[in-house]
């Protein structure tokens, strides 16, 4: 299929998937999903978004077991197959990624900084996702966001209205004029896309924010992810189209 390699992803799944078939998905956060043992569960589901093209039902999924006998859901949605490839469905998983591919220096845009901070508060009540620092540079305000979409050979953000994401754009045009560095970082948890470009049809404001964003200097880039069943890791860049 493409999508497993012989060298160990650089963030694993603590213990082994499970595959299902996606019955729905629901009020956002819940999926129900059949096991191959016939029995169906309620997954908890870490996207907040429209999911278009992934959230099919009859989809190949996998999901994650949690040790934590406390929580409510025990079964997470982490993968769907989308014709050979794999494809990340968590939110939660970018952020995590972007830190391990830093320490890694897979990411050279964002290279030399010798203190890496995450969730640090900026701007008006809000944490940006990275804050990057270092002796005689300007500070580095990166927000990452989560891709998922695909419509022909480009990956696109967003897929449904997102007021925040045009927020955090305003807010690191801020900070640019402010004297600092800024960059939008798109995580696209899949591995089949020529490049990226904003959706504009599906959230005109978000693609207008983001042209005026890159006008005062904010910086926009972005990788892809390879997948697999043992985990993910941060891959190659892809071009803006934007």
């Amino acid at each position: 299929m493409g999508e497993i390699r012989a060298n160990v992803p650089a963030m694993l799944f603590p213990r082994p998937l499970q595959r299902g078939t996606l019955i729905q998905r629901y009020k956002r956060f819940l999926s129900d999903i059949q096991l191959e043992t016939g029995e169906v569960v309620t997954a908890h589901c870490a996207n907040p978004g429209a999911m278009l093209g992934v959230a099919e039902p009859g989809s190949e999924v996998w999901l994650s077991r949690s040790a934590n006998p406390k929580r409510k859901l025990a079964w997470s949605w982490e993968l769907v197959r989308v014709g050979d490839h794999l494809i990340g469905i968590n939110t939660s998983n970018p952020n995590g990624l972007v830190a391990e591919a830093l320490a890694d220096g897979k990411i050279p845009e964002l290279s030399g900084y010798e203190v890496h901070r995450r969730e640090v508060r900026y701007g008006l009540n809000s944490r940006v996702d990275l804050l990057l620092e270092s002796p005689g540079r300007p500070i580095c305000y990166v927000e990452v966001k989560n891709v998922h979409l695909k419509r022909g050979p480009l990956a696109e953000f967003p897929d449904c209205v997102t007021a925040r994401g045009a927020k955090h754009l305003v807010e690191l045009a801020a900070m640019v004029q402010a004297g600092h560095r800024a960059v939008m970082l798109y995580v696209v948890q899949r591995g089949d896309c020529e490049g990226f470009k904003v959706a504009e049809d599906l959230d005109p404001a978000y693609a207008a924010g983001l042209k005026l964003a890159r006008a005062a200097g904010v910086e926009a880039i972005c990788y892809d992810c390879h997948i697999s069943l043992a985990g993910i890791e941060i891959a190659k860049p892809l071009d803006v189209f934007a």
